[in-house]
């Protein structure tokens, strides 16, 4: 079940575009798992090859500490994204996820 869920996080992650950003909590929605929050930070650490950077709490606030943060701040920065304080402005930088397409009965 976790790897299952991990895999639908990743790809998730890997549809957020340059120069955008999202939430935990969004993505664990978006890849169908709502509530998981926190399995999409073990589902980063995990994976390989991954926009990592560009996943952030809520709010927009950066949640890592130490020399992570800085990474996170300096890739977010090389795309392009405004970083004030602790937080990118969700106003202009958020990637809202198009709902999956239901099946036609």
């Amino acid at each position: 079940m976790k790897e299952g869920m991990f895999t639908d996080m990743l790809a998730t992650v890997r549809r957020i575009p340059k120069g955008r950003v999202s939430t935990y909590g969004e993505v664990a929605t978006a890849s169908g798992h709502p509530g998981a929050a926190r399995q999409v930070v073990w589902a980063l650490r995990a994976g390989k090859n991954v926009p990592w950077h560009r996943v952030l709490g809520a709010g927009g606030r950066i949640r890592l500490t130490g020399e992570s943060a800085l990474e996170q701040r300096l890739r977010l920065q090389t795309e392009g994204v405004t970083i004030t304080g602790d937080k990118v402005d969700l106003k202009r930088f958020h990637h809202i996820f198009k709902p999956a397409k239901e099946p036609v009965a």
